[in-house]
């Protein structure tokens, strides 16, 4: 009997391909290329960008009547109405939806400010370093982000940003516009 082949899913453990590759490009810009160490913040930034490749999960914060909170201005307000975890839950959110939109597209927040929003008067970088802060000063469970990690991402907020930054410059540059096999949007 021949010896069992390792399956190419054996080092996986569970996870998807887009896990996998935003994983693998998180580490390689962050560890590599911008030298930081911090496993636990890179996996907090890897994980951040498979949550918000769902439209659900970008807006995740509702209004009493139901509705997605599509604004800081907004998500904010609706923050200071909770209370414990889920006043944490809600500035969490706020430092992540702050951190993917002023990384990963900042040209969409110039847009932002041109229009009749109220989010155009706020400052993402502070709104969103502000939010992991209050977030990290209340315990979530062992389930959740640790208050340590959430500090961190306020005081490296910039750094974060400017990492997924190049992330977004790293996939744009890899992609081939005339293969139809990509497997990110752009």
């Amino acid at each position: 009997m021949a010896p069992e082949q390792p399956s190419p899913n054996d080092n996986d453990n569970g996870r998807s391909t887009i896990d996998r590759f935003f994983r693998g490009l998180s580490e390689c810009i962050f560890h590599s290329k911008l030298g930081v160490a911090d496993v636990q913040m890179v996996d907090y930034i890897s994980d951040l960008l498979l949550r918000f490749t769902r439209l659900d999960a970008t807006y995740r914060v509702r209004r009493t009547n139901g509705k997605p909170v599509t604004e800081v201005f907004q998500m904010l307000c609706e923050a200071e109405q909770r209370i414990g975890l889920a006043k944490r839950e809600v500035h969490r959110h706020i430092g992540d939806f702050t951190l993917f939109w002023s990384g990963m597209y900042p040209e969409s927040l110039r847009k932002a400010h041109k229009a009749n929003s109220p989010d155009g008067f706020l400052d993402y970088c502070r709104q969103g370093k502000r939010a992991y802060a209050i977030a990290a000063t209340i315990e979530g469970g062992e389930d959740r982000p640790s208050c340590e990690v959430l500090h961190r991402m306020s005081e490296q907020f910039e750094m974060c940003a400017y990492g997924l930054r190049e992330i977004r410059r790293e996939w744009e540059e890899n992609i081939d516009p005339n293969s139809n096999d990509g497997l990110l949007l752009s």
